[in-house]
């Protein structure tokens, strides 16, 4: 039986499709899993909607809204431990942990602006679904990597938990890692469990300037593969620097490098890095806002693109979009992570940026575009078919109704 809260934005509607549910608790979240399952329903979550334009338009009969699910549960900063609700913002997060210096290693990006919703919204649970990760993710690992625990609602109307409050906590199955990125099509998160990192005392940003793409991503991998630890490690081609007015006028390109510590290690990282590039001139900048930016998406804003993100070994990064024929494109992480835009809705693009990817061992997501084109071609890089199959049992294991984002993430699943 639906609880008051639930049943009373039904009625309002009249029960007419897509009606729009609200659960402020996560008894509500039950009631209206097992409501869904006897009308043989189908449901849409949604917390702040700040990615609601990120993967395929979902085919719900209903919209579920979980942004009242709001709230730090408890905060442990000597363990390094944060649980909070799955629709607690991250701004919000990130509040609490700036005021005792700590941090979300996976550093979450913002991407509310880019597809034209309100900046500081994202919660925590559509950013783990989505697994956003920033450009610290080059040092401290993704969002998969930090998320320790989860509470969530399954397709049975079931409340379960998974993985804990310490990081040594998996004896079987590592449920906490496969949310990550499922886009909320195996349950409705409800409450999670991450882990932090402490803020460095101090960052710096090093920048080579006027630096084509092969010899920036050469110096980026360099910096990755040694010993100092970058918590930045991303390349600006010219086309684009003006998009980023912290970093001024770069030539041919820049590549940014940003590392952290006290005085002492930051200085000493900083020497042995130009040691690792002699004859190039690296000079020192404040690159928050800049890698802040790259995280964001902040140079696609407000441009008529669709905008591509591609997974890429690093060596690969500097041919590539030449391979796809791009020319508006910049890389993060070392290179692992090229941002490419094309022309809205051009198809013929689309297959070669896919190809693209594919010929050098990565794989690409449309990361916006419009509902016809989302509809239109994969959203997702297309599974192999026994791939396909693992993923159709997992749905059906936590989901076999269906009831959860139908075909957010592929087509009929």
């Amino acid at each position: 039986m639906c609880t008051a809260g639930v049943c009373r934005l039904r009625l309002s509607r009249g029960f007419e499709p897509m009606a729009r549910l609200q659960a402020r608790s996560e008894s509500e979240v039950i009631d209206a899993v097992a409501a869904a399952r006897a009308r043989h329903s189908t449901l849409e979550i949604v917390g702040c909607g700040t990615k609601r334009g990120f993967g395929r338009p979902a085919e719900a009969d209903d919209e579920l809204d979980v942004s009242a699910l709001s709230g730090i549960v408890s905060y442990d900063p000597d363990e390094l431990v944060i649980t909070v609700k799955a629709a607690t913002t991250t701004a919000e997060i990130e509040d609490a942990l700036g005021r005792r210096r700590q941090r979300l290693g996976f550093d979450p990006a913002d991407w509310g602006p880019l597809f034209g919703e309100p900046a500081h919204t994202a919660t925590i649970g559509g950013v783990l679904s989505a697994d956003v990760c920033g450009p610290a993710r080059v040092r401290f690992g993704g969002a998969r990597d930090h998320l320790l625990g989860y509470r969530a609602v399954n397709g049975w109307a079931e409340s379960y938990k998974a993985g804990g409050h310490v990081v040594k906590n998996v004896t079987g199955f590592d449920l906490p890692k496969l949310m990550c990125g499922a886009m909320g099509t195996l349950g409705i998160l409800t409450e999670v469990t991450l882990r932090l990192v402490p803020c460095a005392a101090l960052n710096i940003t090093l920048v080579a300037r006027d630096i084509g793409p092969d010899e920036g991503l050469a110096l980026l991998r360099r910096v990755w593969t040694s010993a100092f630890g970058a918590t930045g490690l991303a390349y600006i081609p010219g086309l684009l620097a003006a998009a980023f007015p912290e970093l001024g006028a770069v030539g041919r390109g820049a590549a940014l490098i940003r590392v952290e510590g006290g005085r002492v290690s930051l200085d000493e990282k900083m020497a042995g890095i130009r040691a690792l590039a002699p004859r190039l001139h690296l000079e020192e900048a404040d690159g928050e806002e800049m890698f802040r930016s790259i995280g964001d998406g902040r140079a696609f804003i407000g441009k008529n693109l669709d905008v591509w993100r591609l997974f890429l070994p690093p060596r690969a990064a500097a041919s590539c979009p030449e391979e796809a024929d791009s020319q508006v494109w910049l890389a993060d992480w070392a290179g692992g992570l090229l941002w490419v835009a094309t022309s809205a809705d051009d198809h013929a693009s689309a297959r070669r940026i896919r190809a693209a990817a594919a010929a050098n061992g990565g794989y690409s997501t449309v990361l916006r575009a419009g509902k016809v084109t989302r509809r239109r071609i994969p959203v997702f890089q297309p599974e192999p078919p026994l791939l396909a199959a693992l993923s159709r049992s997992v749905k059906a294991a936590f989901d076999p109704l269906g009831l959860f984002n139908p075909g957010r993430m592929y087509e009929g699943l």
